[in-house]
């Protein structure tokens, strides 16, 4: 009998992961840093506009959810392959819109389409669900912190090079050849990622015909340590079944849900209440919070590591309602940028932490949890906006301001809940977290 042979290595598995989420994960800034540019073609009004730049959250968030769990029946690969395939069916069909009715033609009466496009764009945002799973399952348990920060701060960087590129794009080939371009992008990002991936080591001797208990065996000697339920939605089912999963969504909201949201409603903000121009404007959310949220995720993945998800949370949320709160009353430019550096600090440490939690609360079912966890808290990307374009509609131009108490009541109630867990964390590790808590 010829033994069988793993393929690929943890780095492999890291690196193409981080590949394939990069170029999915640029789906948030499909509206957003152009977002004058539809709001003065097409006569949005706030709610509309806000709706329309979450529009890839939509997708992007909830299908987090069946396709992570989808990952601990067939592996990693194919769904990423999925995800990515149906964004680049929504760019094509925003491409060639653009193509066909902008500027002239492109109304109010195109609205369905222009968000239907950016919801199916979006897709490949979900593939964060796919490619935590994927990470997790090449390595060992103590290393899960720093490597999914390094996957999430890297892979999330991607939103702040589009939201500086877009805006320059915009101005040096216009709007429909720049979509063009993203959409090749696209296209050879997704076949890069298709010919670098390989599926986590169970998941390829289970591929060679081996049965579960024998390729799990065969795993942990090429070092995998987390495994999948077998059923793919009993891994949701099980996630859902335990209290502290439900905690670290709704913290995730805050903090990823609300990375999400700022990243597309900051552009519009730097316009509207600081009077910078589109491309500043794009600079301005790219490198203070963007890019920076993303990295800070990090460094943030290795605090959690040294002293604990739970102590990391409560810290970094408390420098959110703080940031947010000045945010609401200055109408200052600088103290308004140490503010948005204050809050992309808070948030990207804070996705760190409760995802550096996720596999030590919940080990029995990773791909489950990290789907609730990473889709429905995701989903705030896609709730929020509009909110805020509530608060536009109402309070006129200085709701882009007024809109941040958004941020400080969610950034309260996150504090209390971390708090919590970090006062009922378990006191032999992680692993001895009861399943019914």
């Amino acid at each position: 009998m010829v033994e069988s042979q793993v393929r690929g290595s943890p780095r492999r598995g890291l690196v193409s992961a981080t590949l394939g989420f990069f170029i999915g994960f640029a789906g948030v800034v499909l509206y957003g840093p152009v977002a004058t540019e539809f709001k003065s073609a097409m006569g949005l009004s706030g709610l509309a506009l806000g709706a329309l730049v979450a529009a890839p959250q939509l997708t992007g968030s909830l299908l987090r959810i069946p396709f992570g769990a989808w990952v601990d029946d067939v592996g990693p690969r194919r769904p990423f392959l999925v995800l990515l395939g149906l964004s680049i069916v929504g760019m094509a069909g925003l491409a060639l819109l653009l193509t066909v009715f902008y500027p002239g033609g492109l109304t109010m009466g195109l609205y369905p389409l222009v968000f239907l496009f950016g919801a199916l764009s979006g897709c490949g945002i979900a593939v964060f669900s796919v490619g935590t799973t994927q990470t997790a399952y090449w390595y060992p348990k103590e290393s899960q912190g720093t490597v999914l920060a390094v996957y999430a701060g890297l892979g999330n960087s991607s939103p702040a090079l589009f939201t500086l590129a877009l805006p320059i794009a915009l101005g040096a080939l216009g709007l429909t050849t720049a979509y063009l371009v993203w959409f090749a992008f696209l296209v050879v990002g997704t076949v890069a990622y298709a010919v670098t991936a390989v599926d986590p080591p169970s998941f390829q001797l289970r591929a060679e015909g081996l049965d579960p208990e024998t390729s799990e065996a065969r795993a942990r000697e090429h070092g995998q340590e987390l495994f999948p339920g077998g059923d793919a939605f009993a891994s949701v089912r099980d996630a859902a079944s335990i209290r502290r999963t439900w905690v670290l969504v709704a913290l995730f909201f805050t903090s990823f849900g609300g990375f999400l949201a700022l990243t597309v409603w900051l552009p519009s903000y730097w316009v509207s209440i600081h009077g910078v121009d589109v491309q500043s404007a794009g600079v301005v959310t790219a490198v203070a919070f963007t890019l920076l949220a993303a990295l800070i995720r990090i460094p943030g993945g290795v605090l959690s590591d040294r002293i604990g998800g739970e102590v990391t949370a409560v810290g970094s949320f408390l420098l959110v309602a703080v940031a947010a709160a000045t945010l609401v009353v200055t109408r200052q430019y600088t103290v308004a940028l140490g503010a948005t550096v204050a809050i992309a600090v808070g948030m990207g440490v804070a996705n760190a932490a409760v995802f550096q939690l996720v596999p030590a609360y919940v080990p029995e079912a990773v791909g489950g949890a990290s789907g609730l966890v990473g889709g429905l808290g995701a989903f705030g990307g896609f709730v929020v906006p509009p909110v805020l374009g509530v608060f536009v509609d109402v309070y006129g131009t200085s709701g882009y301001a007024t809109g941040f108490a958004v941020f400080v009541a969610l950034a309260v109630v996150s504090v209390a809940l971390s708090e919590r867990l970090y006062r009922r964390q378990p006191t032999t590790g992680p692993d001895a977290v009861p399943a019914d808590d």
